[in-house]
């Protein structure tokens, strides 16, 4: 039996699907929602739900909120950062002057696991788009390029591979991990996706809570419980550090060990 963290998304969609999941193997599972609204919501959906943590995730000042109070409701076992948002006609910034995609599906999880007690294991919501992507370290915030926003989504989920694989690296004693849920008809997805729903929650959950040797692991990247090849760029730690770099930056808040 594990405590669970969930980071965004848990109202709805995929994390939801993992809660409930998690909640029938006898886990204790916290949710996050954005709001009150949605943290009514996911209550209803998930009535035996241990808490619901709630914050913004979109804004440094948010994000720094919703660490404080897992933090003060004792230490998780996993947790696992499902916050996400899809593709964006326009560059939309947030009130840190930031493009969202990159402050809700970057930097928040980036922050969180550097604010948050360190877990057992940590789990890292990306996508196949990321091997579309480059790292482009002259313009992270798409400020010289033109806005195109399925490539700022590719790079932000490149970006949680990267995280993941720098924390595996940092932090040898907490699994770190990240998967592709595949394209699931979700509301950010869409009704069109063709990936099962539930086989898109299942990863998630195997690797914050398994026995399993195959999720007994670190710095992996899988697809429907199967390891698989992420993109190259994201074994380079040259990379990693620039990403880890830039965030520290951006947010203020620097890794220790």
């Amino acid at each position: 039996m594990s405590r669970i963290f969930f980071i965004t998304g848990s109202s709805t969609g995929l994390g939801l699907l993992a809660g409930k999941l998690l909640v029938t193997q006898g886990h204790h599972v916290t949710l996050h929602a954005r709001n009150n609204g949605r943290a009514s919501d996911a209550r209803r959906e998930l009535p035996e739900v241990e808490d619901i943590v709630v914050g913004d995730l979109s804004t440094i000042v948010g994000v720094r909120a919703v660490a404080a109070q897992a933090n003060a409701s004792g230490r998780f076992d996993s947790i696992i950062h499902n916050a996400a948002i899809g593709h964006q006609d326009t560059r939309v910034l947030t009130a840190d002057g930031l493009p969202e995609i990159f402050a809700i599906n970057t930097l928040a999880p980036y922050m969180l696991t550097a604010l948050i007690e360190k877990p057992r294991r940590q789990v890292y919501l990306s996508s196949n788009m990321h091997r579309q992507a480059n790292f482009n370290s002259d313009d992270i915030m798409w400020k010289s390029r033109p806005w195109d926003g399925w490539a700022a989504y590719s790079e932000s989920k490149l970006h949680d591979v990267l995280l993941a694989f720098a924390f595996a690296r940092m932090w040898p004693d907490v699994l770190s991990n990240t998967l592709s849920p595949g394209w699931v008809p979700t509301r950010m997805g869409g009704a069109a996706a063709t990936d099962d729903l539930q086989e898109g929650c299942e990863t998630q959950a195997w690797l914050a809570t398994s026995a399993d040797t195959k999720a007994l692991t670190t710095a992996r990247y899988f697809f429907h419980l199967k390891e698989t090849e992420p993109h190259e760029q994201t074994l380079d730690t040259s990379i990693q550090d620039k990403l880890l770099g830039f965030c520290a930056e951006v947010s203020g808040v620097p890794i220790t060990n």
